[in-house]
């Protein structure tokens, strides 16, 4: 049975990654997937979205799939439903991408089980964000550092303040 690595692990991953595609990346600023993306980029990580069909999000050149990205991945998060995450696993794997995120609600315990046995990190079932926002403090890459937020949960998903410690316009 798929276990999500202990929380000193996540944290750890999240000081790591710099760049992040996010799988299923909606234009729509009420989808929870544009809302997460936004807060991610206010942490300082570089959002690429890939999804089908769309120019750009969140002043990003948008993909249709992981292989049309160019440069490095460090994370996949994934915004789709579970029967998608077998066939982005066996992308990310072709592609060498060590990382995924499968958000709150995306379970898919035999395709987690095959990232993990190809060497992938996996976290399934989680929201990278509430992640960000509650797990041990450190300076975020923005700041020159490579760590989980120092925020603990100050940082609120709608509205002007979003990315903004202590809200406010830049």
């Amino acid at each position: 049975m798929f276990r999500n690595p202990d929380p000193e692990a996540i944290c750890a991953l999240l000081r790591e990654v710099k760049t992040i595609a996010v799988v299923g990346l909606s234009p729509n600023p009420d989808r929870p997937a544009f809302r997460i993306a936004r807060a991610l980029q206010g942490f300082g990580y570089r959002v690429i979205p890939v999804r089908p069909k769309v120019e750009s999000v969140l002043g990003e050149k948008a993909y249709a799939s992981l292989s049309d990205v160019p440069g490095k991945i460090d994370l996949v998060d994934v915004f789709r439903s579970a029967e998608h995450v077998g066939p982005l696993v066996d992308e990310c794997l072709r592609l060498g991408i060590e990382r995924l995120w499968l958000q709150d609600g995306v379970v898919n315990e035999e395709a987690a089980g095959r990232a993990v046995d190809g060497g992938m990190t996996v976290v399934m079932d989680r929201c990278i964000w509430r992640d960000l926002t509650s797990l041990p403090p450190a300076p975020l890459p923005r700041e020159g550092g490579d760590g989980c937020s120092p925020l603990r949960g100050s940082m609120s998903l709608t509205g002007p303040a979003l990315g903004r410690p202590g809200g406010g316009a830049a």
